[in-house]
């Protein structure tokens, strides 16, 4: 068997699904007190999709706008159903991000989790298969239940492995907030089910709904996409989540969950409804410009390490949706390339708090200060990723915002220009914390153990420093790949 068949291979992405699965019916049945063999396992099963999408990128063909890898199996004959599995640009680096993501969860947890070790390594097994899912699914009602289902073991980490008494609360906020707008989405999706006899997403492109309808149904999914974005007011339950949830909970709600919103849009939104997306811009770029001034302001006066990157985290996917709806290649490719950018940025910088609260027991910033005398390679690393979140040349971030920004510049110069403010903001609310943290006198009564970063946590930052890099320095090795994709959905939606 050549190269290239096994690029090719026609199910890899229906087998590769199915791994973390495998890898959950083998911590079944393994002892809970065999903890070490649980997380080696859970570790190699979860990393083998990584490894798997990398070779598929390898084989990506980059000059293809459409679906490739497709693998399409009978499901519901009676209701003219199918699962049907495929990837484009679009959703490629979306699978890499994720795949890489759950494993480093797993390592951010190897000395921090004792109680019940196995249902949180299956948890986070289960929430790479969802994940996987969603990316892959060519099919709106599939897509729902995998969107969905990930609710069920994130709100278990939360509520179980979170770290402090207000858990269970943030947990509900966490579930409710995103339950209730999807279920008005599964009223559309049935809908849809009944005008056009399928949900198979390719046969949805090609159905012209009606402007009433297009209206009707892009606001339901916008409920849905919105809570998870989130944008304003359906924000709240975020900095509930990340300051409750455990620091690998964190990681995977910033480095992907958030993506689920912003890529239902690119997705479903725009291409199913375009019309309709073109109607509601205003009323989008509204609630963004709110969504980045309110949640930067709010970051710069929070006391809780944690509560500030989630802020932040509002503030950069608000500007991501600016650069969606500027509806031309540059802007769709700045706010795909600026979601993947905060996903190693984000992700870091929870990993850093994770850090240092494994340590001292404490997020809230008062009680640090002057660490670069003891801790110097971490605050190397925090600085790298303060400067890389605030758009620093020669970061993603920079790359992603400035195409963000040059793309709607050609729409609304006003709009840009607002929305720029939130790159000051962000300076303030980020250095600010990098300083209190990083300088001054250090904190001794406080600060006992001085501990600088050890092997483990290095290399979970490794790869994130290094991807940060690569497409901060070299874009075109990601922008080639869904600069196809991209124009296909644009012309789309124009003709």
């Amino acid at each position: 068997m050549n190269l290239a068949s096994v690029f090719y291979f026609q199910d890899i992405l229906f087998y590769t699904s199915f791994i973390p699965l495998i890898g959950i019916l083998l911590l079944i049945f393994i002892s809970p007190e065999q903890q070490k063999l649980l997380k080696v396992i859970a570790l190699n099963f979860s990393a083998l999709p990584f490894l798997i999408f990398l070779v598929i990128w390898g084989g990506f063909k980059k000059s293809v706008g459409t679906f490739q890898f497709v693998t399409k199996l009978l499901w519901i004959p009676v209701l003219n159903l199918n699962v049907t599995l495929g990837i484009d640009g679009i959703s490629l680096f979306f699978l890499l991000l994720t795949t890489l993501l759950i494993p480093l969860c797993i390592l951010i947890s190897w000395n921090s989790i004792h109680s019940n070790l196995k249902g949180y390594l299956i948890a986070f097994l289960m929430i790479e298969f969802f994940l996987i899912g969603v990316f892959c699914v060519l099919d709106v009602l599939l897509f729902y239940i995998f969107f969905e289902s990930i609710l069920i073991p994130m709100f278990l980490v939360i509520g179980i492995w979170g770290s402090r008494e207000r858990k269970i609360l943030a947990s509900y906020y966490f579930f409710l907030y995103t339950l209730l707008g999807s279920v008005v989405m599964l009223l559309s999706i049935l809908y849809i089910y009944n005008q056009v006899g399928t949900t198979d997403y390719e046969v949805l492109l090609t159905f012209v709904f009606s402007d009433l309808e297009q209206k009707l149904l892009w606001f339901t999914f916008f409920l849905a996409f919105a809570a998870k974005v989130p944008m304003v007011p359906v924000h709240l339950w975020l900095p509930e989540a990340h300051v409750e949830a455990p620091t690998a909970g964190s990681v995977i709600l910033a480095g992907v969950l958030l993506k689920l919103g912003t890529y239902g849009f690119i997705r479903f939104s725009l291409p199913l409804f375009p019309q309709a997306s073109f109607y509601f811009t205003p009323f989008v770029y509204t609630f963004s410009l709110i969504g980045i001034v309110y949640a930067s302001l709010t970051a710069i006066r929070q006391t809780d390490f944690k509560r500030i990157i989630a802020y932040t985290s509002v503030a950069h996917m608000n500007v991501v949706m600016l650069g969606i709806f500027s509806f031309n290649n540059v802007g769709i490719e700045g706010a795909l390339l600026q979601s993947l950018s905060h996903g190693f940025v984000a992700s870091a910088l929870f990993v850093i708090i994770g850090v240092v609260y494994e340590r001292y027991r404490t997020r809230l910033v008062k009680y640090y200060g002057g660490l670069v005398h003891t801790m110097p390679l971490y605050i190397s690393i925090f600085l790298f990723f303060t400067m890389a979140n605030i758009g620093f040349p020669g970061t993603s971030g920079f790359i992603g915002e400035f195409l963000i920004f040059a793309g709607s510049f050609k729409v609304n110069s006003s709009i840009t220009f607002f929305g720029a403010t939130g790159m000051i903001l962000g300076g303030c609310y980020a250095l600010w914390l990098f300083n209190r943290i990083a300088y001054g006198n250090l904190k001794s009564q406080y600060l006992k153990q001085t501990l600088d970063i050890n092997k483990r946590e290095f290399f979970i930052f490794f790869p994130l420093i290094c991807y940060t890099l690569i497409f901060g320095l070299t874009p075109d090795a990601y922008l080639s790949s869904i600069h196809m994709s991209v124009n296909n959905l644009v012309e789309n939606m124009y003709f």
